[in-house]
């Protein structure tokens, strides 16, 4: 008897939690000013809210990854990266919100390890598993009146997923105002800023379009925007510490030339990724 009515109780407190839960009103008013951030994990629910209803129905989903980078650079490069770029591009879009970024993505087989999961660090998803998180999220953006939800990523093994995401979203959406856009010129376009590096006045050796030189996978564009959100992520003062500030041939000079490049190089590729979403929704249109 003493169970019964100590699952009963359960059940009831239960019930009534979930009805408390429910008694919000979704259209209750922020009762104060909103922040003044573009990342959805930053704003509070009604922030949120709010910004959908003024129009902010564009969502960006970065796809990053946990990885080995050499000796210098934080195993979170891609990830930092993000934050940096998914902010300038959000901004320059004007009615555009950023997710979480999704940090897990597929880096290399677990047994036998391949890829960078040979290297201590490393944290891999099979693609199937990845390629579910990147639908449960999108339906998640749909569900709360996102209509244009934007997908980019910082690493070329993320890039198939997304592609088959959207295209297998569209298809099963198609009925609906919701749309999902993979956007490979955020990775592929002036790939790890080659081009634009030079007009910077900044030669890698040897002189390839390439993150990885030398054996080490890291380059100039990388642990410049890694420095703008924080340039403790590329060991800035130990290196300097121990006369190794350099990178494929250039010295960093400073901490301040290398963050005043990160921005150069975060609006530069915010401009090409805008450019490219703007001219798929004029198109979808």
């Amino acid at each position: 008897m003493r169970t019964y009515t100590a699952a009963a109780l359960g059940l009831l407190l239960a019930s009534t939690s979930v009805q408390a839960q429910g008694t919000q009103d979704p259209n209750e008013p922020r009762p104060i000013a909103a922040a003044d951030t573009v990342f959805i994990d930053e704003m509070t629910s009604m922030e949120v809210r709010d910004a959908i209803r003024a129009g902010k129905t564009t969502v960006i989903v970065g796809t990053g990854g946990v990885e080995q980078n050499g000796p210098y650079t934080a195993t979170g490069k891609h990830n930092f990266v993000l934050r940096v770029t998914t902010d300038a591009i959000a901004r320059k879009l004007g009615n555009a919100l950023v997710t979480p970024i999704v940090a897990f993505v597929p880096e290399g087989q677990h047994e036998p390890p391949t890829g960078h999961m040979q290297f201590p660090g490393t944290i891999s998803l099979t693609e199937e598993t990845y390629r579910a998180l990147l639908r449960d999220i999108c339906t998640s953006l749909k569900v709360h009146g996102f209509t244009d939800i934007v997908l980019i990523g910082d690493s070329g093994g993320n890039q198939n997923g997304m592609k088959a995401v959207a295209a297998e979203l569209n298809t099963k959406w198609s009925a609906s105002k919701a749309r999902v856009h993979f956007i490979p010129e955020y990775y592929s376009q002036d790939m790890w800023s080659f081009e634009y590096l030079k007009s910077l006045g900044i030669m890698q050796v040897p002189d390839v379009r390439s993150a990885s030189r030398a054996g080490v996978h890291d380059d100039y564009h990388y642990e410049a925007l890694v420095a703008l959100a924080d340039p403790a992520h590329i060991r800035s003062e130990q290196r300097i510490k121990a006369g190794r500030f350099s990178i494929n041939g250039v010295n960093l000079e400073s901490v301040s030339v290398v963050v005043a490049n990160g921005r150069r190089l975060a609006d530069y590729r915010a401009a090409l990724t805008v450019a490219a979403i703007q001219k798929v929704l004029a198109s979808a249109r």
